[in-house]
């Protein structure tokens, strides 16, 4: 069970989103903790985005943030990532003209006055011990001095991640990473991902595939229609009966009955779904 909430790095309380009459999201209540990859899965349109969107000050939102026990509820974006709080979005846009080193130095916490004004007249981004950690945590060693376009999805992927690490947060929010990659990019990156939460970054993680979700996740909490509908260690959420509902539209049917209409039905079953 997850540990009390007055230990998390990042938590909400009552955190809502409107817009006009649509309640997209609705009185969310998610802790994250030091070393923890937390899981967000639901539905299309259930308010996961909404969710990182409001997290990190990207929409207006009610109700409550904490970062490291302190309120940014009221903090714009770009104060929230300062006290530590990044993100990845959907789509990973890289600087073509930039090394993968040099993308992630350019996201990396500001270097001491001297080594900026070198910077300045040699016309290149900084690398940094953040820069290099991240590289190496994310496995991109062999890719430090490739552009852009030269990588595959799946390491345009890892790439943004790194990007996001580069600051050293003490929070990473995670919006869809595994979109557009194929089975092996996928769990390649989840591998990825739950190195970076062992090393001490507390990891919240949406995504639609929902095997890397619940395989690689410490703790997962599930939105639908912009509620949480359940919570728990992620072999609890697989067999959660309002789960199943949310993803198939229909209970999930006893053992029983799914063996007595397996003559009469070969799809799969809601337990091969959620799996």
């Amino acid at each position: 069970m997850i540990a009390d909430d007055s230990d998390a790095v990042l938590a909400t309380d009552g955190l809502s989103v409107s817009y006009g009459g649509v309640h997209a999201l609705v009185d969310a209540a998610v802790a994250v903790h030091r070393g923890q990859l937390v899981g967000l899965i639901g539905p299309n349109g259930a308010g996961k985005t909404t969710f990182i969107d409001a997290v990190t000050g990207f929409t207006p939102s009610r109700g409550r943030v904490w970062l490291d026990g302190a309120d940014i509820s009221k903090l714009a974006p770009h104060r929230r990532a300062r006290r530590g709080l990044a993100r990845t979005w959907q789509s990973t846009e890289l600087f073509d003209d930039l090394t993968v080193a040099e993308n992630l130095a350019v996201a990396s916490r500001p270097p001491g006055a001297g080594r900026l004004l070198a910077s300045v007249l040699s016309g290149r981004p900084l690398a940094s011990a953040d820069v290099a950690a991240a590289i190496a945590l994310l496995g991109l060693d062999s890719l430090a001095d490739t552009f852009p376009a030269n990588l595959s999805q799946g390491q345009r992927k890892l790439v943004g991640v790194a990007r996001a690490l580069a600051a050293r947060p003490s929070a990473l929010c995670l919006d869809e990473p595994a979109a557009g990659l194929d089975s092996e990019e996928s769990q390649v990156l989840g591998q990825r991902l739950a190195e970076v939460a062992r090393g001490g970054t507390a990891t919240l993680l949406i995504d639609h595939d929902m095997d890397l979700v619940l395989t690689i996740s410490d703790y997962v909490y599930v939105l639908d229609f912009g509620r949480l509908i359940a919570q728990g260690p992620p072999e609890r959420v697989r067999e959660d009966p309002a789960v199943v509902q949310a993803y198939l539209g229909r209970p999930r049917e006893p053992a029983g009955a799914q063996a007595a209409s397996a003559a009469g039905a070969q799809g799969p079953s809601a337990q091969e779904e959620i799996a």
